[in-house]
């Protein structure tokens, strides 16, 4: 049996996430909820910079070590 996906808001994950990423310094100028696709609820990360995507990767290895939710 197939799990099923929890029904995510996907304006309320961006927000959640660009929430998250300001918390630790970062930030995605291009995070949105992509508007083309409404049933697929894609959230758009956009493109960043070689030094913030290693601070995300940094961010999450922390999060990773000390157990993280």
């Amino acid at each position: 049996m197939a799990k099923q996906k929890p029904d995510v808001d996907p304006y309320a994950a961006a927000e959640s996430l660009r929430a998250a990423l300001t918390d630790v310094g970062i930030v995605f100028p291009s995070l949105r909820v992509e508007p083309s696709s409404p049933d697929l609820k894609l959230v758009e990360l956009g493109r960043v910079r070689a030094d913030v995507a290693a601070r995300l990767a940094e961010a999450l290895q922390r999060g990773g070590a000390s157990g993280g939710k």
